[in-house]
């Protein structure tokens, strides 16, 4: 059940929010949403694929 909502919160994440990745954000630059938007989409990735 645990893994299904984290699968599903990934897909969410990648059609909702945006990828610093292939904007080629810095993360030493970015501002503190950016950092808890990244952080956030770490934290659903790493659940999603345990």
């Amino acid at each position: 059940m645990k893994k299904k909502l984290f699968k599903f919160l990934a897909k969410l994440n990648k059609i909702v929010l945006p990828s610093y990745t292939k904007q080629g954000l810095d993360l030493s630059m970015a501002s503190k949403i950016q950092m808890v938007i990244f952080g956030w989409k770490l934290y659903v990735t790493k659940n999603a694929l345990d």
